[in-house]
């Protein structure tokens, strides 16, 4: 079998931990950030675990867990 491409946009976006969670960034964090508060921009900051519908598209995109 010759080996599966990684999807270079997912690679970028998602890392998966040792025991196979999903994890991403937050959105809405990159420009227009003077209305939002400095409380709300310190908690974008942080990653949080996809969503359960989206784990097995995001694992299909990431065949070797980089």
């Amino acid at each position: 079998m010759p080996k599966i491409k990684t999807h270079s946009g997912a690679k970028k976006r998602f890392k998966l931990t040792k025991t196979g969670k999903v994890v991403r960034a937050h959105a809405n964090k990159s420009h227009i950030l003077n209305k939002k508060t400095t409380k709300r921009k310190r908690g974008l900051r942080q990653t949080v675990v996809a969503d359960k519908t989206n784990v097995k598209e995001i694992k299909r995109l990431l065949p070797y867990g980089k």
